[in-house]
């Protein structure tokens, strides 16, 4: 039983030991854990790389969260975005230098992969053209800080009537994600992008129609107009959203019925809406108080319908009230 279990073991021992002097045990050992070495090498880097740049983003949404500053400065949207390409870049360049070494490690011949390469070079220059434009675009988006993380645009797509809006919550050379107010998530290529809007680049304006009827004091509801003005400069809350006192137009339009009052208010980026929101209200509350309303025919009128059981009710009312 001994001398079994002694040349079983010396029977295993040989044939591992033949099996890594053979080709493909020569193999493994010379090639194959180089390119092993390879891949998990490129695989940590990226991992690292992109690790990196969730850091920089986190250390620069932290600078803005210990300051009192109400929006990000267009220097630190820039930075984000610049971050996030330059990891995306890097992945790819490290990706393709790996790929480099791997071929090299396989001792394929660089002459062989001429016609290879020229039939894939007519392959992409048909068919990825979209990529090269997409990141052609995205190059030009960067270097001319047209928009960066955080800020508020209205992208007009190619072969799209509406244009796409929301926030901007990553750029890459290729594609740019936008989240919407509803919280869905856009993803454009940059290639596809025609015109860009950004509604959050160093200030923004709020503008405040107000209808008011023909038979009012044009001059008293402008005086009242004033009044908001100084009572929203007066506002600690609303001071720090506005870089100067809002103004009053005057006259924008006039109808039948109605004459439309404008009233306009540089913001912080961003904050227009808000502020548009705020400044309604203390519009509104002025006009209440001065007893300025529209016209009773302007009044929005609301149609009901009615119920199937109503219906047929008032239906049956009806003929039995004609039988009698």
């Amino acid at each position: 039983m001994t001398n079994n279990t002694t040349y079983l073991a010396f029977s295993f021992a040989q044939r591992w030991h033949d099996f890594w002097r053979s080709g493909i045990g020569e193999w493994i050992i010379t090639r194959g854990l180089k390119i092993a070495m390879l891949v998990i090498f490129a695989v940590l880097a990226a991992r690292f790389i992109s690790w990196a740049a969730q850091k920089i983003t986190r250390r620069i949404d932290a600078d803005f969260q210990e300051t009192d500053q109400l929006v990000r400065t267009e220097s630190a949207k820039h930075r984000q975005a610049v971050a996030s390409v330059i990891s995306w870049v890097s992945i790819a360049v490290l990706f393709v230098v790996v790929a480099v070494e791997v071929t090299d490690v396989l001792a394929v011949p660089v002459g062989s992969l001429v016609a290879p390469a020229a039939v894939l070079g007519a392959a992409l220059g048909f068919g990825a053209q979209r990529v090269v434009q997409d990141l052609l675009s995205g190059f030009f988006i960067i270097t001319e800080k047209q928009y960066g993380f955080g800020d508020l645009v209205a992208l007009t797509v190619a072969g799209i009537a509406a244009p796409a809006e929301g926030t901007v919550e990553d750029v890459t050379l290729r594609v740019t994600k936008l989240r919407s107010t509803e919280g869905e998530v856009f993803t454009i290529p940059n290639g596809q992008i025609v015109k860009t809007m950004n509604l959050s680049k160093d200030w923004a304006r709020a503008v405040i129609d107000i209808p008011v009827p023909t038979s009012a004091d044009l001059t008293k509801v402008d005086e009242l107009l004033h009044g908001v003005s100084e009572k929203a400069m007066k506002d600690e809350s609303m001071s720090k959203l506005l870089l100067d006192a809002p103004q009053v137009m005057g006259v924008e339009s006039i109808e039948v019925d109605t004459v439309n009052l404008r009233m306009v208010a540089r913001t912080l980026p961003g904050k227009q809406f808000e502020v548009g929101r705020r400044l309604r209200l203390l519009v509104i509350a002025a006009l209440i108080r001065a007893g300025i309303v529209t016209s009773a025919e302007a009044a929005p009128v609301v149609n009901t319908i009615p119920s199937p059981a109503n219906v047929g009710t008032s239906r049956e009312s009806q003929g039995s009230e004609g039988r009698s």
